[in-house]
């Protein structure tokens, strides 16, 4: 019987996950904000700009799986990397909001180019080890349900704390200079976010003996494309991700120049991480007489229908505030549970081709997320550069408004729906992992042959 995860450890995976979103939140939320009505770059070059780093990353990612499956510590096999990272990540976000004032708009656009870069890549490389470890802290799937969702709550949290901190500290520290202001608050945040990658290396432990690969990286690879269930899971992330960037990147611009009052966006984001800490908090009560595939398919077909019906409500705060409160309940018990089913896909890849990959397993499906993160965040830009969107403008032109409302709205209910469709292909339901996991708890228990013995002792 697998034995039941302590709340100091359930706390301590999440404050690593609460670390990276103090940094990516800052970027799904105020960066293009930031590069095009702080820095002044060119709205389409910010969308060109956030496409191809992530298209990067698609290389990247699989890469540092790979690596990480071949490591092997008197920390453990994925641990390490978070004691390693926790500085050089903060020290990136840092960087990516110091962007020179004296530059010219050249040298700016070179500058954030490759600080996001270099941002995106220390990512990468502390968080594709710290959620494999997700994976191998436990087997239990009650227990990984557990596990996710505290780790969500508190990743909830640090992207409040980052998301509703930053303005304030920002015109707090800056003294009117609204790039020196930006700078001061990302180094707060970036320093609390080194405090907690170092708690979470402290106090989990990794409980599932995964021993490093040795063979190439080709194999890997071709094992990964034949697991049809990554197939289904890589689908399921992009949509699921996609929804996110494009209504969290769209929603400055609709408060600021559909609602006529940029102050709005306090209250709205304010709805949005009060749903999604209500998210991670229903995950088990939902699971508790549903299997995972009815909950997640419940709550995204809701998420896409409310955040569509957004398109025609009227302008009122109010009842914007409380769509957006349910909207983002809805999102995080599909996300929450996204976490769960990559996990899922490691140990059916076990069970089907006797290889256990982590690290190739979570580095290419985040590497499908951060394309999907790349295609929709250059969506946004590239749908208000060529609608005519002008920066600062009093008004803006009937099509750049109706696709701020549009990109708020309708596109990603869109994507949320094809997400909720992606599951009638998902097979991973509870009694199969119970199978599953059965079978390789029998498979451990199975006597060593004799002759396997002898050729061990003579060695």
């Amino acid at each position: 019987m697998t034995a039941k995860l302590s709340v100091k450890e359930k706390i301590s995976y999440g404050l690593g996950d609460m670390a990276s979103h103090i940094g990516l939140d800052n970027v799904i939320i105020f960066l293009t904000f930031y590069y095009t009505d702080v820095v002044g770059l060119p709205a389409v070059f910010v969308g060109t700009m956030f496409l191809v780093a992530r298209v990067a990353d698609a290389i990247v990612d699989p890469a540092m799986g790979l690596i990480a499956d071949r490591t092997q510590t008197r920390f453990g096999k994925f641990r390490p990397y978070i004691l390693w990272l926790a500085l050089p990540f903060g020290a990136s976000c840092l960087l990516v909001y110091a962007v020179p004032e004296s530059l010219s708009l050249g040298g700016k656009m070179v500058y954030a180019s490759v600080t996001y870069c270099v941002m995106m890549l220390m990512y990468t490389a502390i968080n594709i080890p710290y959620c494999s470890m997700g994976a191998i802290i436990t087997p239990d799937n009650t227990q990984r349900i557990s596990l996710q969702s505290y780790r969500f709550f508190l990743a909830t949290l640090g992207g409040a704390m980052s998301t509703f901190l930053m303005m304030p500290l920002a015109e707090m520290m800056g003294g009117g200079n609204k790039l020196d202001g930006y700078f001061g608050a990302m180094a707060i945040m970036a320093s609390i976010a080194v405090v907690m990658f170092l708690l979470c290396f402290l106090n989990t432990k990794e409980r599932i003996s995964a021993p490093p690969t040795h063979e190439n990286f080709l194999s890997d690879l071709r094992d990964l494309v034949r697991n049809d269930q990554w197939r289904v899971v890589a689908a399921l992330i992009f949509f699921n991700i996609s929804f996110g960037v494009v209504r969290l990147g769209a929603m400055m611009y609709y408060v600021t120049y559909y609602l006529g009052n940029a102050s709005y966006f306090m209250w709205l984001l304010a709805a949005h991480i009060i749903g999604k800490s209500l998210g991670s908090l229903l995950v088990k009560p939902l699971t508790r007489n549903r299997s995972k595939l009815a909950a997640f398919t419940l709550c995204a077909i809701m998420t896409g229908l409310l955040s569509m019906a957004i398109f025609f409500v009227p302008a009122w705060i109010s009842l914007l505030v409380g769509m957006t409160l349910l909207v983002s309940t809805f999102y995080q018990v599909t996300t929450t549970l996204m976490w769960v089913m990559m996990s899922d896909v490691v140990d059916y890849g076990e069970y089907k081709q006797g290889k256990r990959m982590d690290g190739t397993v979570f580095s290419t499906l985040l590497a499908i997320l951060k394309m999907g993160m790349a295609v929709s965040g250059a969506v946004v830009g590239w749908t208000l550069g060529m609608s005519g969107y002008v920066p600062h403008a009093a008004q803006q032109n009937t099509a750049a408004m109706l696709s701020i409302i549009a990109l708020f709205s309708l596109v990603p209910g869109v994507l949320s729906m094809f997400s909720a469709l992606s599951m009638r292909w998902y097979k991973l339901n509870d009694a199969t992992m119970k199978q599953i996991n059965q079978s390789k708890i029998s498979r451990e228990h199975e006597p060593v042959p004799q002759a396997t013995l002898h050729t061990q002792e003579s060695a």
